[in-house]
């Protein structure tokens, strides 16, 4: 099915008076033009190839940096705690969200998606999968900095490696159900009821309930319990401070105990930047796609999404002497060496 588009007529002004008219006949080109539901083929914009090349080095540069934070956690046995094992979940996560880069540039940019329906729906899912198991992470995160900071006499009981690998087992399996679920139960592989949108389109159109729990459940749900825990940390956090200086300037030796403690702050205070810049990255992108807000401010608010992804690792480089130490160990290939694995990355050498 083809349309005719009408005459259109440049004027083309030079020298003293002189005139002339171009007229061109344009078709309307489908992107598949033998199927009669086919989306129309816009004509792309001068600037994708800029766009494919600043995806490209985003996800070249998230990759690259996550991948030490995966090596890193993986192969140095001291940094086998539970802290460090949500760190390497939200890492994986992170890390997968800079391979699958490529694809949303594809799928934001490009007016057909010619991968076809089923490759559509499990990237949908797998990419919805991904930001929500951002945020179940950073759950996690703020629950172990919660108990390590005002509990930590229940710590080493209440928070272990395997009860936080199965936590974050948990995490995932349930954010796949439901995903999986939201878009199933929203039609999108029953091609015979999709009449919302033309053919060569990657979208889901989610219905008005299942918006509303979305909202509930991949946003308000988690960014509160965030919040809160957050909150008291802060709270503990400034307590802890104003005890532990007042002995300083008192002239009381300062505990092991209360070292500690400072350390356990300093580490809630690191993740807390991480957690943070996230959810300024991803509340407002939510919102907006609530709202309906140009899509051009949307793909702008995803690839601020995204980027976040590769902005962790420097958070850690920052923060975390560990992290420089095992990346210049990684990256001069000292990790080959035998029992390299145990080195203790936490003193000078």
């Amino acid at each position: 099915m083809k349309e005719q588009k009408g005459e259109q007529n440049k004027l083309l002004t030079g020298g003293d008076s002189l005139m002339a008219y171009e007229t061109e006949d344009q078709e309307t080109q489908y992107c598949f033009p033998d199927i009669n539901s086919s989306c129309v083929k816009e004509q792309q914009l001068s600037h994708g190839y800029i766009t494919y090349l600043f995806v490209s080095l985003l996800s070249a540069w998230t990759v690259f940096l996550n991948l030490l934070v995966i090596i890193s956690i993986s192969h140095f046995k001291k940094l086998h705690t539970p802290t460090n094992m949500i760190i390497l979940s939200l890492a994986i996560n992170d890390l997968l969200v800079g391979l699958l880069m490529p694809i949303e540039a594809i799928r934001l940019s490009e007016t057909c998606w010619y991968f076809g329906d089923t490759f559509c729906g499990l990237y949908l899912i797998f990419i919805a999968l991904l930001l929500a198991a951002s945020l179940g992470n950073l759950v996690l995160i703020a629950v172990d900095r919660y108990v390590a900071v005002c509990h930590p006499l229940l710590y080493p009981q209440k928070i272990t490696i395997t009860k936080t690998l199965m936590s974050i087992c948990l995490i995932w399996a349930c954010f796949s159900a439901y995903n999986t679920t939201l878009v199933i139960n929203n039609g999108y592989f029953d091609t015979s009821h999709r009449t919302d949108v033309c053919y060569g389109r990657c979208l889901i159109m989610i219905s008005f309930s299942w918006l509303v729990t979305d909202l509930l459940m991949s946003c308000i749900f988690p960014c509160t319990l965030i919040i809160m825990f957050y909150l008291r940390i802060f709270y503990v956090v400034h307590q802890q401070v104003k005890v532990i200086n007042s002995l300083m300037k008192g002239g009381k030796c300062v505990t092991e105990g209360s070292v500690r403690r400072k350390s356990e702050s300093k580490a809630a205070l690191t993740l807390g930047i991480i957690v943070t810049g996230y959810m300024l990255c991803w509340i407002p992108y939510y919102i907006c796609s609530l709202t309906g807000i140009p899509s051009t401010v949307i793909n702008v608010l995803i690839w601020a999404v995204h980027s976040n992804s590769g902005l962790n690792p420097l958070v850690y480089a920052l923060f975390y002497p560990w992290f420089k130490k095992t990346a210049k160990l990684i990256l001069t290939l000292d990790i080959l060496q035998p029992a390299s694995s145990w080195i203790n990355i936490f003193t000078e050498h």
